[in-house]
């Protein structure tokens, strides 16, 4: 089991430790949240039954854990102000290369959005699952998934417009 579990932590850690950082916004939380994740999978491996895959039961783990981990109230009353540092150039949500700053301004604001928006949009955008797995990890309709990701897309193009130049 333990070979099983540092294969799982070097496969997806890293989508373990960006989904944290984006739902906590704070580095040490999103730490603490990979170290409780991987224990949460070492201790109920074996109640995994390969209805999805791995990546999916893996970061359905870790939205509950930050879900819980915000739910606490001490973190409630701190003000989080970490940023991941992004250097050169990056990719924004649609493919086009931005620059730094707007790259900054697109992070944000994704994380400025409603919990329940931002959930999709990480899913959709960061980790690439369809709306149908989507729907799978959150326990919510397809149809609720992609009303969500159209809500979101309107809210930021409204909140960048002017900022980052959205190609339409």
């Amino acid at each position: 089991m333990d070979q099983e579990l540092q294969r799982l932590m070097d496969v997806y850690g890293n989508d373990v430790l960006r989904t944290s950082y984006m739902y906590l916004k704070d580095m040490q939380k999103a730490e603490d949240a990979f170290q409780e994740v991987f224990i949460k999978i070492y201790n109920k491996f074996d109640s995994f039954k390969g209805e999805s895959s791995e990546k999916t039961w893996i970061i359905k783990v870790t939205i509950n854990v930050c879900k819980d981990m915000l739910r606490n109230s001490w973190i409630k009353r701190v003000l989080l102000t970490d940023r991941i540092k992004t250097s050169g150039r990056t990719s924004d949500i649609e493919g086009r290369i931005i620059k730094r700053d707007e790259n900054k301004a697109l992070f944000d604001e994704v994380l400025s959005l409603p919990a329940a928006l931002k959930e999709v949009i990480i899913l959709y955008y960061y980790h690439a699952y369809d709306t149908a797995e989507i729907s799978k990890i959150l326990n919510v309709a397809e149809g609720t998934v992609r009303s969500r990701l159209h809500r979101a897309r309107t809210m930021l193009k409204g909140k960048l417009e002017g900022r980052i130049d959205l190609g339409d």
